[in-house]
């Protein structure tokens, strides 16, 4: 059924010259006043001027958000800081759904040290508000807290014992629990006064604060010093302070000078959602990571998604808020770096806050390693999610209800076409059956002659469709000549191609050539994940984080990575195919020169003298092979 169309106007537009041009602060409301978005602009005229083009220009999110408001207020302000307080303050305030939204809400767990107490201890917690309490962390599991106190409390053996059994045990004047078995160092334990126990509580967060390795040469000289003096006892205990150390450094990866301080921030985001990783850097070594999945309900640019992550990390009334380092790493600055610097530097205790956008040396490898963090933690997050049977059932029954299905997809196949250039083209068909990948189900077509993706979608559909013709008469106990292949299992509930309204329109005119009038089709365009119907004139929009969008677009990868790998392994079968005519180069040599080079294209691209370095090919057989190949040997 075809949907009203909607304006390409907005009639509640305001006039552009009643809009300012200075810095400030803007929210689109709906009709009931509720809060739709907030955002900051260094200029309102020019950033409010994006929404009020043509509906029909504007990003699909972006459409939709325009198009439930009602109106736009605006709050003009003195500075691009005073712009970034009053969106972090009406977004905390009034929550709107079309902003950033962090799914993750766990609590890490934080060593802290309780440098209130007359004999401060170390404990594992996740409350962050402990008077006076010294925080190091976070960590992403509880037992490398427990395994770092452990290692710590070897070499500084301070207080680890409840504030109950110390009270006790200075009242009654018999050593605590922990401190009879030599698991606490405090003064309850009567081995130091409280004087020396602050002391060793001093040295104790001195380096969990800057892991720095030339406190264990200092341990060794005093260890000599006392083996010298005959004090064997005390270079024992030394020698062991020098080995936990050693442990804790060990399990601190090196990643930069021992004078830096920094936290890194890798972030992987499509179009639904960004994973982040963060790296916490003190001394140069990682002594803490943490990490978010985020919601991204509008179209926002990577520098617009690193301003949000930062004022959700340094977040003051946060109970996972932590102190700013001096450098903070990030993948690239938002437009408003300079602000934001000076609103992250409010929150340090001491000195100001620099953001770096690290493109080589030692921090862009760093960075490259929490991107690739990011990445996994993105993927992770897909994986668990569709395997939630409750979230699939739920996804099944929103696709039903946003396409207007008479039932619930429970099997779904979609389509996508691959190729390099026009050459090499094949296609892939890929099966969900309730929401889960049935791989033995996968098909792959190879395309012969040259044809575009509307051409080669619809061959491919026609072949499948025949096959379905097929199936069906074979169920009724019809003889059909040459049918030998596994039959398809049963009609799909739903055929999802990859592609707008060109290669569904595509689509549904081969259904309706075939007579097939009980198969829905639909297909989602990449670039703006929005679904298209035949015969319709605007996409159907799914709520942006909904299972139903997560699913759709979960197949849709899938069908594009299946079709990617066929079309690899098909180029791959054709090189090998012409390598394999020259005379003395058989598959094992093959496929060492598809290693070395790692490319055809390279390959192609070699000289004689070149190949002739591959172990196994001479300058005989490497002149054959570029010649094979249509190089010029000549000169080479």
């Amino acid at each position: 059924m075809a949907r009203p169309a909607r304006p390409d106007a907005i009639a509640w537009r305001p006039k552009a010259g009643e809009i300012p041009t200075g810095p400030g602060v803007y929210r689109f409301h709906d009709p009931r006043g509720r809060v739709l978005y907030v955002g900051k602009a260094i200029n309102l005229r020019q950033r409010l001027s994006n929404y009020f083009q043509p509906t029909r220009n504007l990003h699909e999110r972006t459409r939709a958000m325009v198009w439930t408001a009602s109106g736009v207020e605006w709050t003009v302000v003195g500075s691009d800081r005073e712009a970034l307080e009053l969106e972090y303050t009406w977004i905390k305030q009034f929550a709107p759904p079309f902003n950033v939204k962090f799914r993750d809400d766990k609590t890490y767990p934080h060593m802290v040290v309780t440098l209130a107490d007359e004999a401060p201890r170390v404990m594992v917690t996740r409350n962050r508000r402990i008077p006076g309490g010294r925080y190091f962390g976070p960590y992403a599991k509880i037992w490398a807290v427990r395994e770092t106190i452990e290692q710590m409390v070897q070499a500084f053996p301070i207080r680890t014992c409840s504030d109950s059994s110390y009270k006790r045990a200075m009242q009654t004047g018999r050593p605590c629990f922990p401190g009879q078995i030599g698991r606490c160092g405090g003064p309850c334990s009567f081995t130091v006064t409280i004087e020396e126990h602050r002391a060793i509580v001093d040295q104790f967060v001195a380096f969990m604060a800057h892991p720095d390795p030339s406190f264990i040469g200092d341990l060794h000289r005093e260890m000599r010093a006392a083996s010298a003096e005959l004090e064997y006892e005390r270079a024992a205990k030394l020698r062991d302070r020098i080995s936990a150390l050693e442990n804790v450094l060990a399990r601190s990866a090196v990643v930069l000078k021992d004078d830096v301080d920094t936290d890194v921030f890798g972030i992987e985001h499509d179009e639904l959602a960004a994973a982040v990783q963060q790296f916490i850097v003190r001394g140069g070594r990682v002594t803490g990571t943490r990490n978010w999945v985020v919601d991204t309900e509008l179209d926002v640019t990577l520098g617009d998604l690193v301003d949000a992550v930062l004022q959700t990390a340094y977040e003051p009334n946060s109970p996972d808020s932590m102190e700013p380092p001096r450098e903070i790493v990030v993948p690239a600055l938002p437009d408003d770096a300079a602000a934001l610097e000076s609103w992250l530097s409010e929150r340090r205790t001491k000195g100001t806050v620099s953001l770096k956008a690290a493109v080589r040396g030692d921090r862009a490898a760093i960075l490259s390693t929490a991107s690739m963090n990011a990445k996994q933690s993105l993927a992770l997050y897909k994986m668990r999610r569709s395997g939630d049977y409750v979230a699939r059932t739920q996804a099944l029954t929103d696709i039903q209800d946003a396409l207007g299905l008479d039932e619930a997809p429970l099997r779904i196949e979609c389509y996508d076409v691959s190729h390099l250039g026009g050459t090499n083209i094949v296609a892939s068909m890929v099966v969900f059956e309730d929401g889960l990948p049935q791989k033995n189900s996968y098909r792959k077509f190879a395309i012969k002659d040259y044809a575009d993706d509307l051409e080669s979608i619809s061959q491919v559909l026609r072949r499948r469709l025949a096959r379905l013709s097929e199936d069906e008469a074979e169920s009724e106990g019809e003889e059909v000549e040459g049918t030998r292949r596994k039959r398809f299992a049963y009609r799909p509930g739903l055929i999802l191609v990859d592609g707008g309204e060109p290669q569904v329109n595509a689509a549904a005119a081969v259904l309706e050539e075939l007579g097939i009038d009980d198969i829905p089709i639909a297909g989602i365009a990449k670039r703006l994940e929005e679904v298209w119907l035949p015969g319709e004139s605007f996409p159907v929009i799914l709520p942006r984080n909904s299972e139903a969008l997560f699913l759709i677009q979960r197949i849709r990868d899938e069908a594009h990575r299946f079709a990617i790998t066929f079309q690899r392994q098909k180029r791959k079968n054709d090189i090998g195919s012409v390598l394999a005519e020259v005379p003395g180069l058989g598959p094992a040599r093959v496929k060492v020169l598809l290693a070395h080079f790692g490319s055809v294209a390279r390959l192609k691209k070699a000289s004689v003298a070149e190949i002739a370095e591959v172990r196994g090919v001479g300058p005989s057989l490497a002149a054959a092979i570029v010649g094979r190949l249509g190089g010029d040997t000549e000169g080479q």
